[in-house]
């Protein structure tokens, strides 16, 4: 084998090498890549309590319970699913029912999420793209061409 030769097969072995390695470290991240779960994903996903997940929806009219201490309850629902969040500290201003929610925790033995930080919407035309997503998918889509139904209830947008 001549030296170019050798050094041609170097450097495809090595391109070999970083392809499966960089193959590999996606493979592993596949699950981490994504920016949040619907409730729905959660349930046909079933994950396990205890694992950090980011779970993004609507809050769910109605589901707002303010506890002693700081403690909230509220639900989070993409219209098909729905899955009731515990958070214990101050939510973001712009919290409100019927708008998008994007928050940060784990799941619990009981079905529960535990959420240690909660993220509202900035103003009141913007919802994460994400979030518009999942619902355009579930067929709830709230922005343009929405239902009169979804529209009056959760209000498109404009809050008290």
């Amino acid at each position: 084998m001549t030296r170019r030769q050798r050094r041609a097969t170097f450097i495809f072995v090595s391109l070999g090498i970083l392809g499966m390695a960089a193959g590999l470290v996606l493979y592993a991240l596949s699950d981490s890549v994504t920016f949040f779960y619907s409730p729905s994903d959660v349930v046909e996903r079933g994950v396990e309590p205890g694992e950090r997940i980011r779970l993004g929806g609507l809050v769910e009219m109605g589901s707002l319970q303010k506890l002693d201490d700081a403690n909230v309850r509220f639900n989070v629902t993409d219209f098909v699913e729905t899955i009731p969040v515990t958070h214990r500290g101050v939510l973001p201003d712009l919290f409100r029912e019927g708008q998008g929610v994007v928050a940060e925790g784990a799941m619990q033995q009981d079905g529960t999420f535990t959420a240690d930080k909660v993220l509202a919407k900035h103003d009141e035309n913007y919802m994460p793209p994400e979030v518009a997503d999942a619902l355009k998918k579930t067929g709830n889509w709230q922005g343009e061409g929405a239902e009169a139904s979804h529209a009056e209830t959760y209000g498109q947008g404009s809050y008290p």
